[in-house]
This record gives structure tokens, sequence and C-alpha cells, in this order.
């Protein structure tokens, strides 16, 4: 999987030519500006609809398979007396669902991506519009920087994201139905081997647990490795700087990281006109 492309490098100098927040400016360059922005805005809301939607149908399309996969080794069990051909048939329909699994798999961990990717990208249009107009930032619930925690914050607004939020996810459901599929499926293996049964329920739970791990810290490298290349334009500031260091309430203020992604000193912008 390709990690988040990395922005491009931004003209330090050109950046800090830009007109000063008291130059007038036309109406109708800003009415411009916030068109084109509202634009892109409602494409990335699109794109980021249609990816949530594609990946529900894959995994409800998945989760049918499974249901029907083992329904149908539970029918075909009853039919042959789990002799002759029964095996084969097993092991090759819970083949395919461990196959099956394991694209829907990777299709979660994509699409987990481009999510983050369209957060990332709309909390950027926030922080442009409250460079056209820093008033309207009070009433942003979502972040307006596109560093991690601002993606944290739009995630969540009213309390940060806990286990629960995992735990309940579809992350993790697709995890582990696919463990116990490939569990089922080594378990299988084994006595269709002449293995023992004690042995073929070991080997099955090791292989889900193995399973289990490996995907998880695989999630967790696409997680780290898609914040590693992305270099944010607007970083949240520390909510644990002392009170006299903190910024008036009607002057947002934020911090650049130079070239090589450490912040920068905070910039404020005045929200007067």
């Amino acid at each position: 999987m390709g990690a988040m492309a990395v922005d491009p490098p931004v003209d330090r100098e050109a950046d800090d030519a830009s007109p000063e927040p008291h130059s007038p400016e036309s109406d109708a360059a800003l009415a411009r500006r916030a068109q084109i922005l509202a634009t892109e805005h409602w494409g990335l809301l699109a794109a980021r609809g249609t990816a949530q939607s594609e990946v529900l149908t894959r995994i409800t399309i998945f989760l049918t398979l499974v249901s029907a996969g083992l329904l149908t080794i539970g029918l075909l069990g009853q039919a042959t007396g789990f002799d002759d051909w029964f095996a084969a048939a097993a092991l090759s329909i819970l083949g395919f669902l461990a196959l099956v699994g394991l694209m829907t798999q990777m299709r979660v961990f994509n699409v987990a991506e481009e999510d983050l990717m369209y957060v990332v990208a709309m909390n950027r249009l926030r922080g442009a519009y409250v460079d056209l107009d820093p008033k309207v930032e009070r009433y942003f619930l979502a972040a307006i920087a596109d560093d991690q925690p601002g993606s944290q914050r739009t995630y969540s607004f009213l309390r940060a994201r806990s286990f629960s939020h995992l735990f309940g996810s579809s992350f993790i459901l697709i995890i582990v139905v696919n463990a116990c599929v490939v569990g089922l499926l080594i378990g299988s293996v084994i006595l269709t081997a002449g293995g023992t049964i004690g042995w073929a329920i070991a080997a099955g739970a090791i292989a889900g647990a193995l399973l289990i791990v490996g995907f998880a810290r695989y999630g967790f490298w696409t997680y780290r490795e898609a914040w590693r290349n992305h270099r944010p334009l607007r970083i949240t500031p520390d909510v644990t700087a002392p009170a006299s260091t903190a910024p008036a309430s009607d002057t947002p203020s934020y911090e650049r990281p130079d070239a090589t992604g450490t912040r920068r000193g905070s910039r404020r912008r005045s929200a007067r006109s």
C-alpha cells in the first residue's frame, strides 16, 4: 500500500511575502477564493462518502459469504457424513473465504488511510476559511489545523477517542472474522492430514492470534507512515502553554512548520478587518 502523498515544498519567501492582514482586497476576490475552496470541500466530501459506502458494501459482501460458506460446509457434512470428498470441499470453501477476507481487509486498510487523507485535507480548507474571515473560527467544532492532533479533534469533537472506538470499529471486526476463518482453515488442514483435534484447535487458535497481531501492527505502521510523509501547514496550538503566552480569544494563532517539518514560531493573525 502506498503511503500518503507528500505535499509539495512550500515557498517560504513567497508565503512570508503574502499580503498583510490589513491589506485591502476586493469583495470579488475574496468571494472567488471562498467559492474555489467550497468547491474543493464539496469534492472531498463526495469522495469520502463514496469510499465509505464502497468499503461498507465490501464488508457486507464478505460477511454474507462467510455466513453462506459455513452453512454450506454444514450441509455438505450432513449430506456426505463428513466422509469422501467433504474434506476437499470444506478446505476449498475455507480457502476461498480466507482469500476474500484478506482482500477485504486490505481494502479496509486503504479506505482508513483515504478517510484520514480526506479529513486532513478538509481541515486545511477550514484553515483557509479562517484566513479569509478569522471571526468564523469560533464556530468550527472540527479542527482547522491539518496536523495529527487536528485530525483527532475532527474525528471526535466532544472527547478524545478511547479504546472503545477502536474495539468497536469495522477495522477490528474484519480482523476478528478473518482470524476465525484462517483458524478454521489451519485446523481443518491439520485434521485432514491426520492430526488430533487438540493439535488442530491449538494451531487454529495460534494462527488466528498471530493474524490479529500482524494486522494490528500493519495498520499502526501505515498510520505512522502516513503522518511521517505529511507536512502540515497549520499546527494545533499547545493548550498546555502558560496563560500569559496564550493568544487573545479574538486573535487565532497557529504555527507553521519549517522545511524540516519542525514547528516554527506561532504567527498571529488579527481578527480585525
